[in-house]
């Protein structure tokens, strides 16, 4: 589980991977904050008309490129894939996906991802055929791209309920 009540930015004068990592995991806690109060009918609806985005897939998007970037990709372990060609990306929410069950499954996933690398080099490479990206620029990847969707959800929830906030 996030712990979301610790939720602070990392430390501007730590090391490298502490600086990546803590970045990393308060992006995490923001996603969980984000969502935070919103109902499964709320989570699932299309607030940005233009938009097909909602706060449930983004949650659940996340969750599966947190898999495919540091489990199924860096460690190479052999898991389930997030999604499909009936789902690219996973952000549609399926019938039965709770809002709950949704952060549930990402908090998880953050959890896996964390193990996955816990013993890992900045310069170790991926272990799954076919990648060569180091565990640094996985890092940097996934600190881009949770930041990128914090700040969908940003304008998702204010136009839901009016809540901003960091």
């Amino acid at each position: 589980m996030i712990d979301t009540s610790a939720r602070v930015r990392p430390l501007e004068d730590g090391g490298e991977r502490e600086t990546l990592i803590g970045m990393l995991d308060f992006l995490r806690a923001t996603v969980v904050l984000k969502v935070a109060g919103l109902t499964d009918e709320q989570a699932a609806s299309r607030s940005v008309p233009a938009s097909a985005l909602t706060p449930a897939g983004l949650v659940k998007h996340l969750t599966g490129v947190e898999r495919y970037w540091f489990s199924i990709d860096f460690a190479g372990h052999d898991l389930p894939e997030p999604w499909g060609d009936a789902n690219p990306g996973a952000f549609a929410v399926e019938p039965g996906d709770t809002l709950a069950g949704l952060v549930s499954a990402y908090e998880a996933e953050c959890a896996r991802s964390n193990a996955a690398i816990v013993d890992a080099d900045l310069d170790e490479r991926a272990h799954a055929d076919g990648n060569s990206f180091t565990l640094r620029y996985a890092l940097t990847h996934m600190i881009e791209e949770t930041a990128r969707h914090c700040g969908h959800l940003d304008l998702l929830r204010e136009s839901i309920d009016g809540q901003t906030g960091q």
